[in-house]
């Protein structure tokens, strides 16, 4: 069949320079033809190396993504295929350095031993849950957190005798509370 064109009109397929004789430029169809006839012999390739199905097929998708971002280029090469298994390979190692450097980091780190509470702290907990919370906000604040009466009463917005109150009340409750606590289990 030959095609017949008026004098000056190019009839070469769209994205070729006339008198071309390449094929034309490859295109998404051509690549995921590609892909269908590769993901799976380089995923199971991976998932020897890696020991994970699931790591193996992110490594070897991240490597198709890569080509297809340069597959103008990439699809040109003697063997596209060898690309995108170097680019997965050296993904999975890549993968497996960073794993061993944070293995090493968390086996550098010293385990800290923290003590558990002690029956003093219990009890002086489960006092201060027994308080009203405007109480137990004014102790803690004032003798944990180191902030002043007028600071306190800034906060909560209540006038300064307020505050002095619900410490002299607290502190009441409190000792009251702890020293029933301490005959009993004396007792």
């Amino acid at each position: 069949m030959t095609v017949t064109t008026e004098p000056g009109v190019d009839a070469s397929p769209p994205g070729s320079v006339a008198g071309d004789t390449r094929p034309n430029k490859p295109g998404k169809v051509e690549f995921d033809a590609f892909y269908h006839a590769h993901f799976r012999s380089m995923t199971v390739h991976l998932c020897a190396y890696t020991g994970d199905l699931g790591q193996a097929q992110d490594l070897v998708q991240e490597a198709f993504c890569r080509a297809f971002a340069r597959w103008d280029k990439v699809v040109r090469y003697d063997d596209p295929v060898a690309w995108v298994r170097r680019v997965a390979w050296n993904l999975a190692t890549s993968r497996w350095r960073r794993l061993r450097t944070a293995q090493a980091y968390l086996r550098r780190q010293r385990e800290e031993y923290v003590a558990g509470p002690t029956p003093d702290r219990v009890a002086l907990t489960a006092a201060l849950a027994l308080l009203p919370p405007n109480h137990r906000r004014a102790v803690v604040l004032h003798h944990l957190g180191d902030m002043s009466i007028a600071e306190i009463a800034r906060q909560e917005g209540v006038a300064e005798g307020t505050v002095k109150s619900w410490l002299h009340r607290a502190r009441a409750a409190l000792a009251a509370e702890l020293t029933d606590r301490k005959e009993q289990n004396n007792g």
